[in-house]
């Protein structure tokens, strides 16, 4: 099992910029460039991007107020808030309803607000407002003071969609000037972006009280596309959305929310969606779907998470030992699960097959707890719970997003790179810590779908700067041998002590 104590000493003082001969070398190193890559590299800061400060709703004022009908008022309470709303309504209205109807509604509103109180007393997440719940269960750290909201490459070209804290959403392409800012008055509280594959304008935006769909004509000259090229799919109470997946073929989307316990399988193109309703979990936080598609990860916010089958859909139960599922990744063929729990230092390893089906229990292959290296300044230390796990689709590097203590100045959030080998066994590799500018610190990263001289990593920094850090390596490929599901078996029978149990629910 791979820890931080065998990794390489950090290096602090100048940014990392690319991996050569199995070693990460920084500016400091002669005849290094700043930008390796011709890629484009924006920078945002806070202060050039202005969030939205007022509410839609503070523009009644500047209208004479006129009372509505009782059933007008009860058609928009229910719109804007649904059943609560709508006895809400009813109950502040007496006057206009018959005294049982006014009383009936204000007993079923006190029961129903102290069953969402005992409810929400065994799933603290729901108390939460949906900004606060968008900034708890966004994979970009610091979600609520980052310039930077989301990040996604495209699968299929070297063009990226980056969300800002402004809720535009714009769209960068290598050897391409024009840069396409997408509006959309629906379009708050960004929390995941991911672009259709096989397609090439299709963008799925995960927002605060829908989801959108953007067709962005790749060949268009245009800079600012209308809002009439996004399509808006909601469905009631399934808002906030946190997280969004496309199947590998593109046919099917996939949203969560962390306030419906059933995740909505969309029809884009019908704009229809079949709901997958599972009891227990409080909702659901996070989605990754296998690269093969045989499979569906679905996260939630209590200490259990689901593993989708998706020919039958049927899905497999875990129970976690401590928190919630943090993040998640899958390896190229789609036969390992590595996943990473909230509060823990430690990565987990689930394999599959399809002869036997899923592991019945999750093994330990990474020791991610703090190791301190000595530094021109004093110790540098590092390690601490992941907040995000990346495999490039080579399956030959993984890098770990690990979350620092913002109270302590010598102890960063940085990303660890691992080495990933499949044959003979499966095990991680120490290859290198990537470091960002003097007090940047990594808030979320990405590999590029299908760069061709080993792997590239796209960082996202706290100080609105986007970054790409190449690895060239030649790939080793696998040299016979057992699988990598049964190696990766193999190399973590031992740690029995920590393990994850399942339970086969049809």
């Amino acid at each position: 099992m791979c820890s931080l104590g065998v990794f390489p000493a950090p290096v602090t003082a100048a940014q990392t910029l690319l991996e050569r001969n199995n070693e990460l070398l920084s500016a400091l190193h002669p005849g290094e460039h700043s930008q390796p890559c011709d890629l484009p590299s924006p920078q945002f800061t806070r202060d050039t991007l202005k969030g939205h400060s007022r509410p839609e709703s503070s523009s009644r004022s500047a209208f004479l107020d006129q009372r509505d009908t009782l059933w007008m008022r009860s058609a928009g309470a229910w719109r804007d808030a649904g059943l609560y709303g709508l006895l809400d309504e009813i109950t502040n209205s007496a006057e206009e309803v018959p005294r049982f109807l006014a009383v009936g509604s204000a007993c079923v509103l006190a029961l129903l607000r102290w069953a969402s109180s005992f409810h929400g007393s065994l799933f603290p997440h729901l108390t939460l407002s949906s900004d606060e719940m968008v900034a708890e269960f966004s994979q970009m750290l610091d979600w609520s003071d980052s310039a930077l909201r989301s990040f996604a490459w495209h699968p299929h070209t070297d063009k990226f969609a980056v969300a800002l804290l402004d809720d535009s959403i714009r769209i960068y392409k290598s050897n391409s000037s024009a840069t396409p800012t997408l509006k959309h008055r629906c379009q708050r509280s960004v929390c995941a972006l991911q672009w259709k594959p096989l397609c090439g304008s299709a963008l799925a935006v995960a927002c605060q009280s829908c989801l959108l769909i953007w067709h962005v004509d790749p060949t268009s000259l245009s800079t600012r596309p209308s809002s009439g090229c996004a399509q808006v799919l909601s469905h009631p109470g399934h808002s906030p959305i946190t997280s969004i997946a496309w199947s590998p073929t593109g046919s099917l989307l996939v949203s969560a929310s962390p306030v419906d316990t059933g995740m909505m399988v969309w029809d884009v193109a019908a704009e229809s969606a079949v709901p997958l309703q599972r009891v227990g979990g409080g909702g659901v936080t996070y989605l990754s779907w296998s690269p093969d598609g045989s499979r569906l990860l679905a996260a939630t916010p209590s200490a259990l998470f689901r593993v989708w089958e998706t020919r039958m859909w049927t899905c497999e139960r875990w129970p976690c030992l401590k928190g919630s599922c943090q993040s998640a990744c899958w390896s190229p063929d789609g036969g390992c699960l590595l996943l990473s729990m909230q509060g823990e230092r430690v990565i987990y390893a689930l394999t599959f097959s399809d002869l036997t089906g899923g592991s019945k229990a999750a093994s330990v292959v990474a020791d991610l707890s703090e190791t301190s290296f000595p530094g021109p300044d004093g110790d540098l230390t590092v390690g601490g719970e992941v907040c995000s796990l990346s495999w490039d689709p080579r399956g030959e590097r993984l890098a770990v997003l690990l979350k620092g203590d913002s109270q302590a100045v010598n102890h960063p959030s940085v990303i660890a790179v691992f080495k990933t080998r499949s044959s003979p066994v499966f095990e991680l590799l120490p290859c290198g810590f990537v470091m960002g500018e003097a007090g940047a610190e990594p808030r979320f990263m990405q590999f590029h779908p299908h760069f061709q001289h080993g792997a590239l990593l796209t960082v996202c920094w706290s100080d609105g700067r986007i970054s790409h850090v190449p690895f060239y390596f030649s790939s080793a490929g696998l040299l016979g041998g057992d699988s990598p599901q049964q190696a990766l078996a193999s190399n973590t029978a031992d740690h029995s002590s920590n393990k994850l149990y399942t339970e086969q629910i049809s």
